[in-house]
């Protein structure tokens, strides 16, 4: 079967098609700028890549200009949409109703489309994809709806609740979600493959490394606690927001500064961060040459970052009463040793050691870091969010259990 998986943002639409026969990617592409001017497509095939201007009003005319890539033209690899088995969807936010992945229906759209006030920025989104979606393809066409939230929903109460009057978590929903989950389960069950273990055995610690970072750990295959709270605001410093502060903060900021609650939002999303503290930039590959010419503020910065993540890994290996792997993955997990090195150094009291010759090793799927006498395993892997979600979708469409 052929899986079509997307993820939409609000005004864009990535895609990919993957034969699960063999779990080949046929094809990959992104539609931007929808609803603004100079929107395009850009589609590729492993030995071809094609842009082209197409006005996209919604999602449903870049939805139509998918169609076009992959039945048509030089980038053609169907002959006709009806080779496309199911679509699976990428869902950000499924509150505490989402524990797992779900067949797509009416009922599903409209509950999805009541939890927008916890992710304002994608659940919306999510919304016109599926109906775009619906309006191209037809209702005959299965989508499944994969929950980024939906891993973490193992948490017990202790960790998922804030200290606050319990009357908002029954109200508003106030509670600890989590984020990444597609990827922290994609790594920890690839984790457990490559070390010929059952999932149940081991106590993972994974760290999805980016613009937006998240550490869980995942005791038995199950998420006991991760660093992402009610919104991926929480957790680490990232690239542009602030991660953990004490909360008295933004109240006396906008005491001192006269900001408002959306501009002190702001500040905190877009304008903190490793961007915010070193002044340079959000890119974490900016922040290393700014590191290299001395920078001091880079530095703080990058110290910090590591700091953050180091602190989580030893609190989260106490959490679990043990840890057997660490996983670094995302952007930054997978391509900058320098953070590896960092967040490593001086762990070896709780087993940690990297052979740093394979820690500047680079390009392959599951790279092992651990030094020789290293007592917990520490690999580099290549997350692959898109396959889990059509793996789910294939699991759902041919009644399978979801793994």
């Amino acid at each position: 079967m052929k899986i079509l998986v997307i993820n939409c943002g609000s005004s864009s639409l990535k895609y990919q098609l993957i034969d699960m026969e063999t779990e080949y990617v046929m094809c990959k592409g992104l539609c931007e700028r929808i609803g603004m001017e100079g929107s395009c497509i850009t589609h590729k095939l492993i030995d071809g890549k094609w842009t082209e201007k197409i006005p996209f009003p919604t999602h449903t005319e870049a939805f139509s200009a998918v169609v076009k890539m992959l039945t048509t033209g030089e980038g053609k690899v169907i002959d006709d949409v009806s080779e496309i088995g199911a679509i699976g969807h990428r869902g950000v936010h499924g509150g505490e109703k989402f524990r797992k992945s779900t067949l797509v229906t009416d009922e599903l759209i409209k509950a999805y489309e009541e939890l927008s006030p916890l992710a304002p920025l994608h659940n919306p989104a999510g919304v016109l994809g599926l109906r775009a979606a619906q309006q191209v393809f037809g209702k005959d066409m299965p989508n499944v709806m994969v929950f980024d939230t939906a891993f973490h929903s193992t948490m017990p109460p202790k960790a998922y609740m804030y200290a606050l009057p319990y009357e908002f978590y029954e109200k508003y929903g106030v509670r600890r979600y989590g984020f990444h989950g597609t990827s922290h389960r994609y790594v920890s069950l690839a984790a457990a493959k490559y070390l010929g273990k059952k999932p149940e055995d081991l106590k993972i610690v994974t760290c999805h490394l980016g613009n937006g970072a998240s550490v869980a750990a995942v005791d038995g295959g199950k998420v006991i606690d991760t660093s992402m709270g009610m919104t991926p605001l929480a957790g680490l410093m990232m690239g542009t927001r602030s991660g953990d502060i004490d909360p008295s903060i933004p109240g006396y900021l906008m005491k001192c500064t006269g900001m408002s609650a959306a501009e002190m939002d702001h500040v905190l999303n877009h304008q903190s961060g490793l961007e915010g503290v070193s002044g340079v930039s959000s890119d974490k590959r900016d922040l290393d040459v700014a590191v290299e010419a001395g920078i001091k503020r880079a530095i703080l910065a990058s110290d910090m970052f590591n700091y953050d993540i180091k602190k989580y890994i030893g609190s989260y290996a106490a959490a679990m009463g043990g840890l057997d792997c660490v996983v670094f993955c995302g952007g930054i997990g997978e391509n900058d040793s320098g953070v590896r090195h960092a967040v490593c150094e001086n762990m070896e009291f709780l087993g940690i050691k990297v052979d740093e010759i394979r820690n500047e090793m680079r390009g392959q799927e599951i790279n092992d870091i651990t030094a020789p006498d290293g007592r917990v395993k520490v690999l580099v892997i290549q997350t692959n969010e898109e396959l889990m979600i059509a793996r789910d979708t294939l699991a759902i469409v041919t009644g399978k259990e979801v793994e």
